[in-house]
């Protein structure tokens, strides 16, 4: 191999990209049209467009990949994860085209990807199974008469897929049939599929994995397990390792059993033997992934291997760079998974600019990300947008730095789901090493009330950044003003007031006076009640301002500003202010009548006095400044209800 192709995208391709340059491997990115900016497209030595943002047209379409590997000249192609990394087919076509596919053997990835099929074929072997059904009658008379033989709860799972879709947990007979029809539904439109299977409903287990790694010189190893107990509507959200409920006895026991189950399909390259660990210590098999997991950094930190280099190693055909006696786990790794979601609305992905990225740093964090400053989170892939890992000696220590890291991830521009990543790792149960996968389903609520100091934050930035944008202070900031937040509670005044080298914030339920450190490069530092924090900003488009402090993060829209392209003043009644500057004086009051060229008020910016007419006849219906107050441009200060034309 010389030149690798990374057939990915986001910080997947990133996270290999980086481990193939260092060994020395020229490479080859591919993108949409929506990734043509994005960072791992510029990480590689080259780039090919594939198509269109749809990932049929882009990156699911083998045929565009394997003409940009020719196009390219690449002789190698990783497939990353998700996407084409588990399609047999593509990686035929891939062997076919003489290049090298950095994954295990088709033969190997179509049995395992089938969990019909890969039961099958450990039927014979030591590996323990599910007490379950997968035969080719998929009747629903067959699957009622095998739920019976089996006893519920059961759990139906699609065949030929994971990740949640097409599976459905049945207490009882007379919800079978339903849920059968349902997940026959699901896994037909995510895998093209509708063959289903039924297991033994294991209740509130352990969702234990062992990563396992072959070569072609018949080389078997596993590299110990990670606990993925912690999910919701069966995605994962935390993993770690090692696992708090794996003894070193079990672990050699469920580490056999994961070779088994490699050896007994050919495996080689990287793959997942995943597993339910029941309270009783009992574990049954429940999958093989057949490729590099998302969560495979925690295996890094506590092992030292870097499982890309043995992937690119064992593709090569050299033998695995260590045996089973070599694999010792060091302390304690865990790994969180940002998304781009909005947990207070049902968890529904977030789209749009990111306004400002800040990963975090420190004694062994790890961010593996793909994403920059200015990025646009589309609608068209995965919400997943980094994966933050921390390392330490022992779990208490690894949990702490953890915390500490995802309350320094700044990701302003986009809702996502840090606080509810928080709120999970620091729950007492998690802390414990206690959970099971019911963890979350038992004990997630709706996220708690942000900060009451985050409206007030907001104004500041505003104010201090709209008076004085190249200033870390308030030098320019000397007149009183207000915004007015249109937000998830009904509009409310704030009224901003410069008092002797501080801000004076007053709303309705705040009176409060804020110092301001300095108000720059996205952050602000601040002292409130003799205590000094910091908080980071980002304000974007009409008029948006997005505050971070501590574990919360909302965005606030000034009501008062126009948003850029809105109806001109004349034609729509909205006095805006053309400029910034301090209002002296206001001459009408709400319920005035006025006339077309009427003033209205006067503005003073740069020396000089303003006066502001009344574009047409009408009446006053809103006047929203008061003399002293200061202005920025387009801020809303006087509504005209023009008067009526006359009837013809």
């Amino acid at each position: 191999m010389k030149k690798i192709l990374v057939a990915n995208r986001g910080e997947i391709a990133v996270r290999v990209l980086r481990t193939a340059q260092r060994l020395g491997y020229a490479t080859v990115t591919v993108f949409s049209d929506a990734d043509a900016d994005a960072p791992h497209v510029a990480l590689g030595d080259q780039a090919v467009r594939l198509g269109p943002a749809d990932v049929g047209e882009s990156y699911l379409n083998s045929e565009r990949v394997l003409d940009a590997a020719a196009k390219s000249g690449a002789d190698a192609i990783h497939p990353g994860y998700g996407f084409l990394s588990e399609n047999a087919d593509f990686a035929r076509h891939v062997i076919e085209a003489g290049l090298t596919w950095i994954g295990p053997p088709p033969d190997a990835m179509e049995v395992m990807g089938n969990k019909a099929a890969s039961k099958s074929a450990l039927a014979d072997s030591d590996v323990p199974l599910v007490p379950g059904y997968s035969g080719n009658d998929q009747s629903n008379s067959t699957f009622a008469t095998a739920a019976e033989e089996i006893g519920y709860p059961v759990m139906i799972k699609a065949s030929a897929g994971g990740g949640g879709r097409g599976m459905r947990l049945v207490t009882s007979a007379d919800a079978l049939e339903s849920n059968l029809d349902s997940a026959r539904s699901e896994s037909l439109k995510a895998f093209g599929s509708d063959e289903l299977l039924l297991e033994k409903a294991i209740v509130d287990p352990r969702h234990v994995e062992f990563q396992v790694f072959g070569d072609n010189h018949g080389n078997v190893i596993h590299l110990g397990e990670r606990d993925c107990s912690i999910q919701r509507r069966h995605q994962k959200v935390v993993e770690e390792a090692p696992s708090p409920a794996v003894s070193q006895d079990l672990r050699d026991r469920m580490g056999a059993a994961a070779i088994a189950a490699a050896k007994a399909v050919g495996y080689t390259n990287a793959g997942t033997v995943e597993f339910l660990l029941s309270d009783d210590g009992n574990f049954y098999f429940i999958e093989m992934n057949t490729r590099l997991q998302v969560e495979h950094p925690v295996t890094e930190l506590v092992t030292g291997f870097d499982l890309v280099e043995w992937q690119l190693q064992v593709a090569a055909g050299d033998p695995l760079p260590a045996t089973q006696k070599d694999v010792q786990l060091c302390g304690h790794a865990i790994e969180v998974r940002l998304y781009a979601e909005s947990p207070s609305n049902d968890f529904l992905p977030s789209t749009g600019p990111v306004l400002h990225w800040q990963p975090p740093d420190g004694d062994s964090i790890r961010v593996d990300h793909g994403l920059a400053s200015g990025q646009e989170i589309t609608p068209f892939y995965d919400a997943m947008i980094a994966k933050v890992i921390a390392h330490g000696p022992d779990r208490s220590v690894a949990r702490r730095r953890l915390s500490r890291a995802l309350t320094r991830t700044v990701t302003l521009g986009v809702e996502t789901n840090r606080g509810f990543l928080l709120d999970t790792i620091e729950h007492p149960t998690f802390a414990a090493g206690d959970a099971t996968t019911g963890f979350l389903a038992q004990t997630w609520n709706d996220p708690p009330a942000p900060s009451p100091l985050l409206p007030a934050l907001a104004a500041v930035v505003l104010t201090t950044h709209q008076s004085a944008p190249d200033a870390s202070g308030l030098s320019a900031f000397r007149f009183p003003t207000a915004v007015q937040f249109d937000s998830r509670d009904p509009l409310s005044r704030i009224d901003v007031t410069p008092r002797s080298g501080s801000i004076h914030v007053q709303s309705a339920t705040q009176d409060i006076t804020v110092d301001v450190i300095s108000c720059g490069n996205n952050k602000l530092v601040f002292e409130c009640d003799g205590l000094r924090s910091r908080a980071a900003f980002a304000i974007g488009p009409d008029n948006m301002v997005w505050i971070q402090y501590g574990r919360d993060c909302e965005s606030f829209r000034n009501a008062l500003l126009a948003p850029a392209g809105s109806a001109d003043t004349a034609a729509s009644g909205r006095i805006l202010a053309p400029m910034p500057g301090a209002v002296l004086k206001v001459s009408a009051t709400a319920g005035d009548t006025v006339q077309a060229g009427q003033p209205l008020l006067v503005l003073e910016a740069m020396k000089m006095e303003h006066t502001i007419e009344t574009p047409s006849a009408g009446t006053i219906a809103e006047v929203l400044v008061s003399a002293g107050d200061q202005v920025t441009p387009r801020q809303l200060m006087v509504v005209v209800e023009p008067t009526a034309p006359a009837a013809t």
